[in-house]
């Protein structure tokens, strides 16, 4: 399994948000999203291959309870599978972090889903091959309703604009089975200033339609989207 880092920090997203956490990040993506901000885990991976067996050691080494598994998108190594049984299995806490286009039997107790919006398109200015495969394959509905039905779950969606609620809206219309309390809207974005600029409108919108506004705090706790945080 490719990794491109493995490091202890505090989660910044979601539930667990302020949790103490070892953050393992596979190298590797098959989406490439224009507002990435992991590069060197989807658009120019890089790291090294370890086994299971070398993983688990390096997570262990750290005293800390839950462990991230991100990218990049983990559900694309097969390696998962026997990865997190043994982590479960040390008493670890498994968070997964995937786009939900994937489908791994991966034993954990949180799957933190990030369905991919029509804004997270690649631009004309991308190679063209994969903005095909990134629009191909950013929508894999049969794959979100196993993990919303097999696993506990949140689902995080990443809005630049007001128009981006709308998208929202209609791709839940198709997930009945997803429950609005466990649906979660963050501002895209790298910066505080101008996370803080989106939240003027979106933190009222998630109020007033039941959702739960997600800030990015990582980037208010360190100053931006930088390794190791």
């Amino acid at each position: 399994m490719r990794v491109a880092e493995i490091y202890e920090s505090i989660q910044g997203e979601g539930f667990l948000t302020g949790t103490p956490s070892v953050f393992l990040r596979a190298s590797g993506c098959n989406l490439r999203c224009g507002y990435c901000d992991t590069p060197y885990a989807s658009w120019e991976p890089e790291g090294d291959d370890l086994s299971v067996e070398e993983i688990v050691d390096q997570v262990l080494q750290r005293d800390v309870r839950h462990v991230v598994v991100t990218g990049g998108e983990p559900m694309l190594f097969a390696e998962l599978i026997p990865l997190c049984r043994e982590l479960v299995t040390q008493g670890r806490h498994v968070t997964i972090e995937t786009a939900g286009t994937l489908m791994l039997p991966v034993p954990c107790q949180l799957m933190s889903i990030s369905p991919k919006l029509s804004n997270s398109d690649p631009g004309p200015q991308a190679d063209a091959r994969w903005r095909r495969r990134h629009q191909k394959n950013r929508f894999a509905p049969a794959v979100m309703r196993r993990l919303v039905n097999e696993y506990p779950y949140q689902v995080k969606f990443v809005v630049d604009r007001p128009e981006d609620l709308e998208e929202v809206d209609r791709y839940l219309a198709d997930f009945p089975e997803i429950s609005r309390d466990r649906v979660m809207i963050m501002p895209q974005g790298t910066e505080p200033v101008s996370l803080a600029l989106t939240g003027t409108w979106l933190q009222p919108y998630c109020r007033q339609h039941g959702f739960r506004y997600c800030p990015r705090m990582q980037v208010e706790w360190f100053g931006g989207v930088t390794r190791g945080t």
